[in-house]
């Protein structure tokens, strides 16, 4: 069944299993029918789960909820991904993308990652509870031109001061951007960040603001 951009933001948003279930093969006769992938994912599964993560800040939804959720986003990213990346020529640079120590939530990371490789860059996922360490080492090796940093715990957040300032240390030269539901602009201001994201799809607007 084809889904309008709304009806697939609000069953995402309501976070219930049988209704997530159909909603992958759904995404996939969507892009099939020709819509384009970016209006799916912008207007349908970024407003839906940025429903998600408000309810789940809000202690209306919890933990199991919301991984269930994540799993049925992904299988549906995994529709609209050649889609979003098509017609790309060249990477625009690399960016290396990760949730930081202690913290192993990967919703809002994938769905970056997904905007970030539409934009034309080269995502290295580090994947989640990746320390200082192997964030900073991976942008040296691979000469990223960015370090992405998500975390959804409150508890994490100082995780990502220690990137920063490891980065400083061994001279990366990385460019650092932040991001997550319990991070803000002034939290980003404080520990030195380069850039932060309220979501995904501003998160690949600033990644190539910090490449211009």
């Amino acid at each position: 069944m084809i889904l309008t951009t709304d009806q697939l933001a609000e069953i995402i948003g309501r976070a219930k299993l049988k209704e997530l279930k159909p909603v992958p093969a759904s995404v996939k006769e969507t892009v099939e029918s020709g819509v384009d992938a970016s209006v799916i994912l912008n207007d349908g599964i970024l407003k839906g789960m940025e429903a998600v993560g408000e309810k789940f800040k809000n202690e209306e939804l919890y933990l199991p909820e919301v991984m269930l959720t994540a799993k049925i986003v992904k299988e549906c990213i995994s529709h609209l991904k050649p889609y979003l990346s098509a017609g790309e020529e060249s990477a625009k640079g690399k960016i290396c993308l990760g949730t930081v120590e202690g913290d192993n939530h990967d919703i809002g990371k994938n769905i970056v990652k997904i905007m970030l490789e539409s934009k034309g860059f080269e995502v290295i996922d580090l994947g989640t509870n990746v320390n200082a360490n192997a964030f900073v080492e991976t942008a040296l090796e691979k000469e990223c031109c960015i370090i992405a940093l998500s975390a959804l715990l409150t508890t994490t957040m100082p995780k990502m001061k220690e990137v920063i300032t490891l980065a400083k240390e061994k001279g990366c030269t990385a460019k650092i951007m932040i991001g997550g539901a319990p991070v803000t602009a002034e939290f980003a201001q404080e520990i030195g960040a380069d850039a932060y994201s309220k979501d995904a799809a501003e998160a690949a607007e600033k990644a190539e603001t910090l490449m211009a």
